[in-house]
């Protein structure tokens, strides 16, 4: 599996780059297939002192793409919930294979 984390309108520490990279490896447990999973990182309403965190993320498995965007007022709590419905997605799609 191929891990892609990329940030838009900042630089991520390595803290927060190690935490989403040790998440996603989790996705495996739920679909053996997964090839690769693009994260991206951004920060909405720059111009402002407030910054919402956005998180998207991307899967491909064979013949197949999963996409979620999650935002809140930080990066790993955009991630989790970000994460969780992508489990969530994952996990569907393999019951309906096996089912077929």
């Amino acid at each position: 599996m191929n891990v892609n984390i990329q940030t838009v309108h900042f630089v991520a520490d390595q803290k927060l780059t190690d935490y989403v990279a040790k998440k996603v490896e989790k996705l495996t447990t739920f679909h053996d297939k997964i090839i690769k999973v693009d994260v991206f990182l951004k920060l909405d309403n720059v111009v402002h002192n407030i910054k919402d965190k956005i998180v998207e993320i991307n899967v491909h498995v064979p013949k197949h793409k999963f996409f979620i965007k999650s935002c809140s007022k930080s990066f790993e709590e955009s991630f989790d919930i970000a994460l969780d419905s992508m489990a969530n997605q994952v996990k569907r799609h393999k019951e309906k294979l096996a089912a077929a």
